[in-house]
């Protein structure tokens, strides 16, 4: 998996939306066990207590749950991963509204250039090309 980081929000909160992302697309089947806490890390190239604080909150949220002796795993719950894709959707739909505000977009003009553009792409309201 591929961590990429920016400076307009915590890590370990970047952490949390990254391995999200991964369960939602499979990189962390359900059911999969995790990397350690420290390998993780190491890939990521953060802090072990980051990603710990990241995986703690996961498990609050119920996308990852540990077990013992054996280590943490992705829940097999597919409601709660298609929670997870529903979320991440929203918050990509927050970032883009927030930019389109920036930009001075009013509501009628955001939903026209979406339009615009899923034609642009041929993408049909019955959800092919997603």
């Amino acid at each position: 998996m591929k961590w990429e980081f920016s400076n307009d929000a915590p890590i370990y909160a970047q952490l949390i939306l990254q391995i999200k992302v991964g369960i939602v697309f499979g990189a962390f089947p359900p059911g999969e066990r995790l990397p350690s806490v420290r390998d993780l890390a190491m890939e990521a190239g953060v802090n072990p207590n980051t990603m710990q604080r990241a995986l703690t909150e996961l498990e609050r949220d119920g996308l990852v749950y540990s077990q013992r002796t054996a280590g943490r795993f992705v829940t097999e719950d597919r409601n709660m991963i298609n929670a997870a894709k529903r979320g991440l959707a929203e918050h990509h739909i927050q970032v883009f509204l927030a930019a389109m505000r920036q930009l001075g977009y009013q509501q009628e003009e955001m939903i026209a250039l979406l339009r615009q553009e899923t034609d642009k792409e041929g993408i049909t309201d019955g959800g092919s090309g997603m």
